[in-house]
């Protein structure tokens, strides 16, 4: 059996019976005005992080939501979108696919805004989606993209380039780990299942997506997600695995390489009232100025002891430079 059948076969079990500590279902729900979540969909919440922000969602955009699980993430979603197929849910597992349909039926009887037509419930394989290329503005993923090995991964992450629109967005939230797995833990296929043991260093993780062609990388948020220790996992050492939220957008590759914020700030803190690098970027008198690694790079080059270039926080929100 491959690990994408065990993967199936994992989430079928999930979807005929729910699975609280299937993943991690502690991170706290969306609380919008008028926006009711049904128990059903938290407890089958099967992501690490959250996908749902309201600054990608301006203008009724097209939104692609591939591996469903409960429907949570696409209820919120449908609260931003409002019309009807505006969100479209894709899952390769059958039972996963009815165990959404019922959860919209109960969304509605909670929600007297939601209708179960505005999501669009498709089979398909993340690997080949059923959608036109550049149809869609905001694409997500949660948990799902760290199941798979590189080769197929590669695939995924072209798949949903190909998609996007134009400046559209791909919204993903994933474990990762900066400690190397052995081999044990790597070819398990049950923990990959459960995307643990396909966890990538967050340097690789970056790069895949900017190899296929993201011009835009925003890091949006960085935090403590599971531990694998030798009482419970075949490993000689603690191994700490972070999620990740990130934002991948298909703006143009710009010349000199990727634009990839991490949570960097420059300060400008001189004798005038701004400092200008003629490069598009401006920095006022002692306002922080949120910069890509690469524009904080160039600006430490640049030798002065006026400007000061923060650490990364691995949080970015918008706004700054490029």
């Amino acid at each position: 059996m491959s690990y994408l059948e065990t993967t199936k076969n994992v989430y079928r079990d999930a979807a005929l019976t729910p699975d609280v500590g299937l993943c991690c279902t502690t991170n706290p729900v969306w609380e919008l005005p008028g926006l009711k979540i049904p128990k059903i969909m938290q407890e089958m919440n099967y992501g690490c992080g959250s996908t749902v922000h309201p600054r990608d969602l301006v203008n009724n955009p097209k939104i692609l939501y591939v591996g469903v699980g409960g429907g949570m993430e696409l209820l919120q979603f449908a609260y931003f979108s409002r019309q009807e197929s505006g969100v479209i849910g894709i899952d390769v597992v059958d039972e996963m696919l009815e165990a959404s349909r019922k959860n919209f039926k109960e969304a509605e009887a909670q929600n007297n805004w939601f209708k179960s037509n505005f999501v669009a419930l498709k089979k398909g394989d993340a690997l080949h989606l059923p959608v036109e290329g550049n149809s869609i503005d905001v694409a997500a993923q949660n948990c799902l993209f760290n199941i798979f090995k590189e080769a197929e991964l590669k695939k995924a992450i072209a798949e949903m380039y190909r998609v996007l629109k134009p400046h559209g967005r791909l919204v993903m939230s994933d474990p990762i780990c900066e400690q190397p797995m052995n081999d044990t833990l790597r070819n398990d296929d049950k923990l990959r299942a459960l995307c643990l043991s396909g966890s990538l260093p967050i340097a690789d993780y970056v790069k895949m997506l900017t190899d296929v062609g993201f011009g835009t990388i925003e890091i949006r948020a960085r935090k403590p997600y599971r531990i694998l220790d030798p009482k419970h996992y075949h490993t000689e050492e603690l191994i700490f695995i972070e999620s990740i939220e990130v934002a991948a957008i298909k703006d143009p590759m710009p010349k000199d390489g990727p634009c990839i914020f991490t949570g960097k700030s420059a300060i400008y803190f001189g004798e005038d009232d701004y400092f200008d690098d003629k490069k598009g970027h401006v920095l006022l008198q002692n306002q922080p100025l949120a910069v890509c690694d690469k524009t904080a790079h160039a600006l430490k080059h640049l030798g002065r002891d006026d400007i000061y270039i923060s650490a990364s926080t691995w949080h970015y929100d918008g706004g700054g430079c490029c």
